[in-house]
């Protein structure tokens, strides 16, 4: 690997990661002026703070491991696994983490007023299913898979592994809150639509639905 692909390749996953949560700021911001208050920033309960720190772990991995990432050796973790490198790599994690930021600037429009952060009880949001949401009860949450498996074949170290395991553990444990959530405020019209979606995946046959019904749960 040269020293201009390996500059590339550091660049793009630390510069990805600081678009990527800075756009999120700005959303929530957007959204904050629309309508009127927070969008649930603040994380409540013991479950949602815990999942809040899992993902501050993440964004710290993603943005700071870019400027610490040894080709070999290094700090333990964050040397390069020789058997990951390859120059397809470079293209397809730059792909990847393009078309997942890209997707994720749909779902903000598709979502509109409508996105949330966290889940309050007291806050009841229509039903969004236009855009990715005819496919998917979460894509906000598989883009970001998408875009972190991008990092990780950009920089395929141990740390940027546990950085994709740990966010998929926490977005499936999210999803299932607000899908919860979502039931109890709209009843038969949620069920039906979870029955019809994925829930990170697309379902692509009519004889999957109601395998993940019952107890699922995504937020918008």
């Amino acid at each position: 690997m040269s020293a201009e692909e390996w500059l590339l390749r550091r660049a793009l996953v630390c510069v990805s990661g600081l678009v990527y949560w800075l756009g999120v700021w700005m959303q929530a911001r957007r959204v904050r002026r629309l309508i009127g208050r927070s969008p649930n920033l603040k994380p409540r309960g013991r479950k949602e703070k815990l999942l809040w720190l899992g993902w501050c772990v993440v964004v710290l991995i993603w943005v700071v491991q870019p400027l610490m990432v040894g080709r070999g050796g290094g700090l333990p973790g964050l040397g390069l696994l020789p058997g990951l490198v390859h120059p397809v790599g470079l293209w397809a994690g730059a792909a990847l983490v393009g078309l997942g930021y890209a997707g994720t600037r749909w779902c903000y429009a598709a979502l509109g007023d409508a996105w949330r952060i966290g889940v309050s009880s007291r806050d009841q949001t229509a039903l969004v299913e236009r855009g990715p949401y005819r496919w998917l009860r979460h894509p906000i949450y598989a883009l970001q898979i998408v875009m972190l498996a991008g990092a990780a074949l950009l920089l395929p170290t141990p740390v940027s592994l546990f950085a994709l395991a740990l966010h998929y553990v926490c977005v499936r444990l999210k999803a299932a809150d607000e899908e919860r959530h979502l039931l109890t405020v709209h009843g038969a019209a949620y069920q039906d639509y979870a029955s019809r979606t994925g829930r990170l995946w697309p379902r692509w046959t009519r004889s999957q639905a109601g395998s993940d019904v019952a107890g699922d749960g995504e937020r918008r």
